[in-house]
């Protein structure tokens, strides 16, 4: 999720009105920043923001893509007459759920950057995730 800007203009002549529109908006962002300047006859607003529809949208995905890991871990465990935390560590499940990796390379990025492995899993750990996405696009 990025970082967006939209500018807002506050006349004098209707600023009451104005700044209504401006905190119905605000109501429904998250604020990363904002700027005023006051030039002819109004102010202007710029608003860095975060849409929370967007953050909404991907902390579902997020937690779709942990249970899933979760779940994917707790049967390769039973199978394989292993702990879940030797199939998958527990501080790689939110990572991998964050960043949503499709390709063994990508994981393999997340995992290295923690100097955690996944040993022989990591395919399957790619499926999940993109069996994840799939479900959730459909």
């Amino acid at each position: 999720m990025s970082t967006e800007i939209r500018t807002f203009t506050i006349p004098d002549a209707i600023a009451e009105e104005a700044q209504g529109q401006l905190s119905s908006f605000l109501r429904t962002v998250e604020v990363q920043r904002i700027d005023t300047a006051y030039a002819d006859g109004g102010w202007r607003v710029l608003v860095l923001f975060k849409d929370l529809k967007r953050k909404e949208e991907s902390l579902q995905i997020e937690a779709a893509i942990n249970a899933a890991l979760n779940n994917w871990r707790d049967r390769t465990a039973a199978r394989d007459g292993l702990p879940r935390e030797a199939v998958l560590p527990d501080e790689l499940v939110p990572e991998i759920a964050r960043f949503a990796p499709t390709t063994e390379r990508e994981l393999s990025i997340i995992v290295g950057a923690r100097d955690l492995g996944v040993g022989q899993h990591g395919g399957e750990i790619v499926q999940v995730v993109r069996a994840t996405l799939d479900e959730l696009i459909d």
